[in-house]
């Protein structure tokens, strides 16, 4: 296969077509980088910003839901030994209805909302917090780079990072796969690709449940 654009989150000029759909949707090409093992899809497949707020108004993210409260608590679950009580965080990506950070307001924990469509207060984006969730929001990164380093920059030394997104053991089952038929899912991570994105931050990452990677940031400067 060709050298096609450069990967959006380690930035390698060997990403090569991987796979491409013709759906109702429209055609999608999806690359992958043999540096960092993300399959992504190229900018010029990207929906513009009405068109991904539209599908995102379709999401069913009622606080109150508890099948919906019982899948985000994978990552609760995960995060919250590692949490201080009254410890205060930033929920990245909060969408129509920020079930998780209802969830963990009611453990006693502080978190803010960022979402660039329903929450865009971007003054919360200039403080700094003790952990970060991130659920079902990294595969919408059209800069994963940039995005990963603003999540840097905004925890604390020793703060911890929860992300939630699906991920597969292997590639070989891209192709059947759900995960890529929604139009606005443009990246896909591997445990690899996050452990790509733990050795470049110099984050600890561990994988204690299914689609869940907790990262900790380093105390002090290495």
């Amino acid at each position: 296969m060709t050298n096609l654009t450069c990967c959006p989150l380690c930035g390698s000029r060997k990403a090569t077509r991987f796979f491409e759909t013709r759906d109702k949707h429209g055609h999608r090409e999806f690359e992958h980088c043999p540096e960092c093992d993300m399959v992504s899809v190229p900018r010029r497949h990207h929906l513009d910003s009405a068109a991904q707020r539209e599908r995102y108004l379709t999401h069913e993210n009622d606080t109150d839901d508890e099948g919906y409260r019982s899948f985000l608590s994978r990552l609760l679950d995960a995060l919250r030994p590692h949490l201080l009580p009254g410890a205060t965080g930033l929920d990245y990506g909060a969408g129509t209805g920020p079930a998780l950070a209802v969830m963990m307001r009611e453990e006693g924990f502080g978190v803010q909302l960022y979402d660039p469509f329903f929450h865009p207060d971007e003054s919360v984006l200039e403080q700094t917090y003790d952990f970060i969730t991130c659920t079902e929001t990294a595969e919408h990164f059209a800069d994963p780079m940039q995005d990963f380093q603003a999540l840097h920059r905004m925890l604390r030394p020793a703060g911890w990072l929860g992300v939630m997104t699906g991920m597969l053991d292997s590639w070989g089952g891209f192709p059947d796969w759900y995960y890529h038929r929604d139009p606005t899912h443009i990246c896909f991570y591997s445990k690899k690709t996050m452990e790509w994105i733990g050795e470049r931050f110099s984050w600890e990452v561990r994988f204690p449940r299914q689609n869940v990677a907790l990262f900790r940031k380093p105390a002090w400067p290495g």
